[in-house]
Formats: C-alpha cells, structure tokens, sequence
C-alpha cells in the first residue's frame, strides 16, 4: 500500500481529528488514526469509542488497504515539515516509511482491522443546518453546561427540534441558557442530548462555515455529515429536566443597560467579593444601578453606581459575579435587558441588539441569598 500526500493538507485534516483522542486510552488501538485506501481516496478516522470522526482526503495512490499509524508520533512530525509532497509505504518488516525531501521516517503500524467500527445508525430522523449556525448554537450554550457526574444530561446541550424551531438549552443549574431559531425548522419532533466533547469539536471546525451540515439521530447516536468530514457520537441517556418549568414568566422589573459598561463594572466590583461566594449586591432604584461587593473576613469592599434604564419597583438581588460575567461575555449586543420578579426568583438576562431575524437568546441566573 502506498499513497502520496501533501504535508500541510494532512497536517490540517489530522489535527481536527487529533481532538478526539484521549491521551490515556484503555485501549491501546485508539491512540492511532485509521487509514483506509482505496484508490485516491484515503479516509482517516479517530475515535474514543463514544465518539468517531472521519475525514476524506484526495491523494495520489491507486492501491487499497488500510492501518493504524501512531496519531501523536505522526502528529509531532507533520508539524515539523514545511510544504511538500509526502510518500507514504506499508513495508513488510511492519513499519510504514514516510519519505520527504530529505529524509525518511519509519513508524511501526497496527492492522486497520483492530480499529472499532463506527456504528451505523438505523432508522435515523435527519435535519439540515447551515454550519456556521450550528457553531453558533454550540457557542452560545456550551459554557452553561453542568460539570455534575451525578447528573450526566446536565453535561450536555439539549437539542430540541421541531417543525416551529430549532432549541437549544444548557443548564448546570445556577445558570440556563436557551437559544432558539425560529426561521429554521425540521421536518419532524425530536428531541437528544449531545455531549460536550464532539460539540467542542464541531465548533471549531464549523466557525464561520457556509457548508451545510446534515444531522442524522435516532435514540442513542447522532451523526454529522459535512463537506469531507462525518463525526458519529454516541448521546447521553436520560430525560432532561424541564426547563421551561424553571423560567419565571411574569417580570414586572425591568432594566436595560449598555452590556460592556455592566460587565466592566460587574469585573471589577466582583474583585472585592467574597471568594468562596463571588457574592455581588445590584440596587436599582429610579434611572440608577448601584453595584456593590465586600468581602467582611478582609474588610474589602467596592461599590459603582451606573444609570440605567428601569421599569419597576426598587429592589436588590444578589448575584454569583461569575455567572453572570460568563453570560454578558457571550452575549454580543451593545444594549442587555435584564428582567427580575423577585430577589429570591431567577433573573432573565436578553440582548436587546445583535440578533440575526428569527435568533432568539434566553439566559436565566440564579440569585443568592444576601445578607443584610
């Protein structure tokens, strides 16, 4: 078996794929790509056993076979290359050589027959999402999944497709995010939880992508298929919670105010917060937000006033500064409006700006108990 190859369009290829492997397998097999040959066509595939990814390449070969070649070992040497054609042999003493300009290389192989097989999904139900929304989806929602091993579908994002729209919803329970797109649609109801590392993956990949991306799912697994590359995961099991149950729906408190001037604000007050709770204090009465923190075992304290804009009763409320930092930072509007009931009730964190027709973004978080 012997095939030619460009080093930096392998390089590329390999490096997407390079994201999936763990780097302590239980099996020895998954610390290597499969290469599969058949003619000009080499398919590269990694995997973990919950989820594979494989990538189409065109290379100069008119053979057939297929092995494992070490992912690290080839890794580390593609990136030392600059530009140029690569051979790549199946000798028999079990070794494939790798000849560039100036030298060759010879790395010791496993059958491709080893590698697991990707799993076939029967029955599936499928949609089709324009890559770069999907990222943008993954994006929004990534960062509020849980982290709990006691909760599993908490570590995911829940997508929930339906002929209305598209939803997509993380929560770790302080805080949730739903993100929502009203001009796109399935043909039919269904709803998965997807985990969070083929997620990061296909973030990266598909940021600013204009491919189109075709899902296919049924009750266990998903697959992803794009311009070259299909990725199949394995779901996380189990019913998610009902969020919608958690999202207060009467919020007579409402304040607007410039995102970057509250985040700013919300940064630096929460320094001198107490470092266990990160506990920050909003005081909203008339056009003013006043902000303040204070750490009493250090006797730190800071407070800002900002003006806002705000329809309803006075009040204060207690927020986790963390939290909502991690929210105003993936929100990208100029103008947020955040919307309260009650100290003790979630607030509801919108972008009044920014969004594209049809795009919707929910952020919900959790309040803390203040101490007067």
């Amino acid at each position: 078996m012997k095939f030619i190859v460009s080093s930096s369009y392998l390089l590329k290829q390999l490096q997407v794929l390079g994201g999936i492997i763990n780097n302590n397998n239980t099996l020895p097999i998954l610390d290597n790509f499969l290469f599969n040959l058949d003619g000009s066509s080499l398919t590269v595939s990694a995997s973990d056993l919950e989820t594979t990814v494989s990538s189409k390449l065109e290379v100069e070969s008119n053979e057939k076979g297929s092995v494992c070649i070490p992912a690290r070992l080839l890794l580390d040497t593609l990136k030392t290359f600059p530009e140029q054609p690569l051979t790549f042999t199946v000798e028999e003493n079990n070794t494939v050589e790798i000849s560039s300009n100036h030298g060759k290389y010879a790395l010791a192989y496993a059958d491709g027959e080893e590698f697991p097989n990707a799993v076939e999904l029967s029955d599936p139900s499928s949609t089709v999402l324009q890559g770069d929304v999907l990222a943008t989806a993954i994006n929004k929602t990534f960062f509020a999944t849980g982290n709990d091993d006691l909760r599993p579908v908490m570590s995911g994002v829940f997508f929930q497709f339906s002929t209305e729209g598209l939803t997509f919803v993380a929560t770790d329970a302080h805080k949730l995010v739903k993100y929502t797109r009203e001009d796109l649609t399935a043909s039919e109801t269904a709803e998965f939880i997807m985990p969070k590392k083929p997620l990061n993956l296909l973030k990266s990949i598909l940021a600013g992508s204009e491919e189109d991306v075709t899902i296919e799912y049924n009750e266990s697994n998903a697959k992803f298929t794009f311009e070259n590359t299909e990725m199949v995961c394995r779901l996380i099991d189990g019913k998610y919670p009902n969020y919608e149950a958690v999202i207060p729906k009467e919020n007579p408190n409402k304040l607007s105010i410039d995102r970057n001037q509250f985040l700013n604000s919300v940064r630096r007050v929460s320094i001198f917060s107490n470092k266990t709770t990160h506990q920050i204090r909003l005081k909203i009465a008339g056009s003013e937000l006043n902000i303040s923190a204070e750490d009493v075992d250090y006797s730190n304290k800071a407070e800002e006033r900002l003006t806002c804009d705000y329809q309803g009763d006075d009040m204060q409320i207690g927020f986790n500064s963390r939290f909502l930092t991690e929210m105003l930072n993936n929100l990208t509007s100029d103008d947020v409006s955040l919307e309260m009931s009650l100290p003790n009730r979630a607030g509801i964190l919108t972008p009044v700006d920014g969004l594209d027709e049809g795009e919707r973004v929910t952020m919900l978080v959790m309040p803390v108990m203040l101490n007067n």
